[in-house]
């Protein structure tokens, strides 16, 4: 798929307004050091830093970064352009890793595992998706290639504790009407 090309066919192509998982999940955390993998727009960035976070938003397309950074009054974002299958995070250095809707392809595990590799001592890292039960296969594309936030909690090791690991009712439904979502937070020590 052609990133860019999606955000320049579109004035806006979501809503402006942070993911309900992330608010839900994240309330509670105190700020640090966040990263937001496939930022898009910058909302759930954008919310993170209003909040105290200081965040590395990645995204493979530069038009989004562009988006996302024309409306940052923040100055606590970091706004990156990376392709997660070439580039991973640094080991160890954030206290929330956080992928919405963001495409994990099975055949690329290297890309999950420098994310899971990227959550610092103490930290939480948050998967959310949508329900694969509303995911139907086209062509190019086959939901059971993906990671769902299920699959990643079946990897985590030991160090980890499994928070929230299910499928839930959207509050405001709309193509989608149920997330999946996993919450987990790796040991201090």
């Amino acid at each position: 798929m052609d990133w860019d090309e999606m955000y320049r066919g579109r004035e806006r192509v979501f809503s402006g307004e942070p993911n309900e998982v992330l608010v839900t999940e994240v309330a509670d955390l105190a700020p640090g050091q966040a990263l937001d993998v496939g930022c898009g727009e910058g909302a759930d960035a954008l919310w993170l830093a209003r909040r105290g976070w200081h965040v590395t938003a990645i995204d493979i397309s530069r038009v989004a970064l562009e988006r996302a950074a024309a409306a940052d009054d923040t100055g606590r974002v970091a706004w990156m352009h990376a392709d997660l299958t070439v580039l991973s995070p640094p080991a160890g250095c954030f206290d929330l890793v956080s992928a919405h809707y963001v495409p994990l392809r099975k055949a690329e595990p290297g890309v999950l595992r420098g994310l899971l590799t990227a959550v610092a001592p103490g930290g939480t890292v948050l998967v959310a998706s949508h329900d694969p039960a509303e995911l139907t296969p086209r062509e190019g594309f086959d939901p059971a290639d993906y990671y769902q936030p299920a699959d990643v909690a079946a990897l985590l090791g030991p160090e980890w504790t499994v928070l929230a690991d299910e499928i839930r009712p959207r509050a405001r439904p709309g193509r989608y009407t149920r997330d999946t979502v996993l919450r987990a937070r790796r040991a201090t020590g």
